[in-house]
């Protein structure tokens, strides 16, 4: 039976990763770093900010102590929410596919590898910012994806709220990447996975369905999913 749904924020609710990417090689400036595109999307996308510097620090050798590391992220914050204020990044399909689950009275959460602050700053241009019975995010989980910690934490979160128990294979998770595929799949709930980032061929072929949009999906397909 479907009860939950948990998703991604960055690539399947708003598409934030260009604003997160724009923002890292403005952080990064100082440190004589620019990251292309390519490899940001192929070599970043999906990790938490906290886990994205440490790589970059190991992989350019930069060298930077914890703290040094903090306030490298702490730059990118403030330049990401700069950027996220100029423009809404809401996806097209996010906001009819989360109306029909509001309607049909199926619970959502977000488990996100962004900033809390920054997820929120995104949801208030949207008509959907309190649907969320939870939203756990960079700041709750000390591992990031394709760890299952975040999306364990979210549906704990459902449960604390409520009498009506959810188990995992009752939820599904909405995944653009397939660090979060994986997680999903760790934490035992059922996968969508969205092409807005990848293509079909390059996420986890065993998502239960892969589609281009949220817009083509029923809740009948997502029904089928939890039988």
């Amino acid at each position: 039976m479907l009860k939950a749904v948990i998703f991604d924020f960055d690539g399947v609710i708003a598409d934030s990763e260009p604003l997160h990417f724009a923002a890292f090689n403005m952080a990064l400036e100082s440190c004589g770093v620019n990251i292309s595109r390519e490899k940001y999307y192929a070599d970043y996308l999906g990790y938490s900010d906290k886990d994205c510097v440490s790589v970059i620090n190991k992989e350019y050798s930069l060298g930077l102590a914890p703290a040094e590391q903090q306030r490298l992220i702490d730059r990118k914050g403030v330049y990401f929410d700069d950027l996220a204020i100029k423009k809404s990044s809401i996806i097209d399909g996010a906001e009819q596919f989360i109306a029909m689950l509001k309607q049909n009275n199926i619970r959502m959460a977000i488990c996100s590898g962004a900033l809390l602050d920054e997820i929120e700053l995104m949801l208030k241009s949207s008509s959907f910012a309190d649907v969320f019975e939870s939203i756990v995010a960079a700041d709750h989980v000390e591992n990031g994806k394709p760890d299952p910690e975040g999306y364990l934490l979210a549906l704990s979160n459902l449960n604390a709220v409520s009498d009506d128990k959810i188990a995992p294979s009752e939820c599904i998770v909405v995944e653009d990447s397939h660090w979060g595929l994986e997680a999903a799949g760790k934490a035992k709930m059922n996968r969508v996975a969205v092409t807005n980032t990848y293509s079909a061929d390059q996420l986890d072929s065993s998502a239960e369905i892969i589609v281009n949009s949220l817009a083509d999906i029923s809740l009948d397909d997502l029904k089928m999913i939890c039988q």
